[in-house]
């Protein structure tokens, strides 16, 4: 059992992982500003980790890793010395950080670098990062092995690049860290139970709950950007993966990291599979039995033909490989979003 800090652990891909460490057996203290995110979330993690409310084995902080003061707290509430920290914490929509990049720089790379000052501090040497397959950019090619250029498009891209520079300059400074960067790729649907999943604020900024919006009935109808693309269908393809199985992820890669000696660990978490958008429509028609309309509009600019990881090094050095299927990710999130139409605001 380990004390661990999750920063960002509310949100979507957060809160699906404190349940996994819960349900493995160790100690969290969430750090969250619910900027994006719900306190509920981590309610409705007690309730499906059978533990009940204000359980000690789950403590939360409102705060930002922007503040010291902050972070000073969220370490002095947990029961024993910090084992790892797990960093989902920051902003990650690609066209908010071409429209606002100072505060994705602030928020990303700043807040990064006050959090390892407090890892440093506290004499916590382990952290797992959520990076992203952001950082590639337009491959050269398919599928994208971790030595792939990284050449980030956008301002949310370079973030997770300097985090990671960071990272590695900072276990090449001083011996004993343990570092895992986590670059995963597309994170869609939600606990099977439909008590927990994706509730974005406003207007969806990825494809899968856009999807189950329209399905729904909260938004009329799906962009799809470009059919004409050098794909089976014209659409564009990427890798889904299951928010369980990328939870699943994290926890062997904190659990390789503790058992083992330090060093830095750089890792895809993906299918290795491609999807299309319009195969993706298709799949989530069928486990909602709703139509989902859609419309081809203009492809975006800095957008990629094909998008699929080469997993092979997750599952040699984690044993992880992804588990759940396209028509699970499917049922998983239409669970959520019909048991929960206006997310946790409302569910």
């Amino acid at each position: 059992m380990a004390q661990l800090l999750i920063t960002g652990g509310a949100g979507f891909i957060g809160s699906h992982t404190c349940l996994v460490l819960l349900e493995a057996g160790h100690r969290l203290v969430v750090l969250d500003d619910f900027s994006n995110s719900s306190p509920e979330a981590l309610q409705r993690v007690l309730e499906l980790a059978g533990l009940p409310p204000g359980d000690p084995r789950l403590h939360t902080i409102t705060g930002d890793i922007r503040s010291s003061d902050d972070l000073e707290r969220a370490f002095q509430a947990a029961a024993q010395p910090m084992d790892a920290v797990v960093h989902f914490a920051g902003l990650k929509a690609v066209g908010e950080s071409v429209q606002d990049p100072l505060r994705y720089w602030d928020v990303n790379l700043a807040g990064s670098r006050c959090l390892l000052a407090a890892l440093q501090r506290h004499g916590c040497r382990a952290l797992v990062f959520s990076s992203s397959a952001t950082l590639y950019g337009l491959p050269d090619q398919v599928p994208i092995a971790e030595t792939a250029p990284v050449q980030p498009i956008n301002p949310y891209g370079h973030t997770k690049a300097a985090v990671e520079q960071l990272l590695a300059d900072l276990a090449a400074s001083e011996p004993g860290w343990r570092i895992a960067r986590l670059r995963y790729f597309n994170p869609v649907g939600a606990h099977p139970s439909g008590r927990i999943g994706e509730d974005p604020l406003g207007p969806p900024n990825n494809l899968f709950p856009f999807i189950s919006q329209v399905a729904v009935g909260r938004r009329p109808e799906l962009q799809v950007f470009g059919n004409d693309w050098p794909t089976t269908d014209g659409s564009g393809v990427r890798d889904y993966i299951h928010v369980m199985d990328l939870a699943e992820g994290h926890r062997a890669a904190l659990d390789t990291l503790l058992a083992e000696p330090p060093q830095l660990l750089t890792l895809n978490l993906g299918s290795g599979e491609g999807h299309s958008v319009l195969e993706l429509v298709q799949a989530f028609e069928a486990a909602s039995g709703r139509p989902v309309p859609y419309r081809v509009v203009a492809r975006r600019p800095g957008d990629a033909a094909c998008t699929v990881a080469d997993p092979q090094l997750a599952h040699q050095r984690l044993g992880w490989r992804t588990r759940r299927t396209l028509a699970e990710i499917c049922r998983d999130g239409w669970a959520w979003q019909q048991a929960n139409p206006e997310g946790y605001g409302k569910g």
